[in-house]
């Protein structure tokens, strides 16, 4: 259940390491990177420091913009499954580009804006 005073915000308003939930509101991990292109206002996922227990080592791994359901000033909702969370790709540095948030914005080299 979303606290009452949760905000829902932009995505390039994503709070730095908020605590990123799975579908049943466990704590998957926190908010490490942003996956998107700021210019073109699109969103496309974000990288993600696993919880200790999700047995992910600390490396980063990905979540697809597919997966988020809502952005608040306190956490970020996903639709992911248990099963789904221990299937995420790891986080490839070579995809992303510095952008700014304390975090860094990142972005596929192939995915070009206008």
């Amino acid at each position: 259940m979303t606290d009452p005073i949760e905000e829902q915000v932009s995505w390039m308003a994503t709070p730095y390491r908020a605590s990123v939930l799975d579908a049943e509101g466990h704590v998957i991990g926190t908010a490490e990177s942003l996956l998107g292109d700021e210019s073109e206002d699109i969103f496309h996922g974000l990288a993600v420091k696993p919880s200790a227990q999700r047995g992910h080592r600390h490396q980063l791994v990905e979540i697809s913009a597919a997966a988020v359901l809502r952005i608040t000033t306190k956490n970020v909702y996903t639709s992911l499954s248990s099963a789904e969370v221990g299937a995420l790709p790891a986080y490839r540095e070579e995809k992303w580009f510095h952008l700014g948030w304390g975090g860094v914005f990142r972005k596929h080299p192939e995915w070009k804006g206008g």
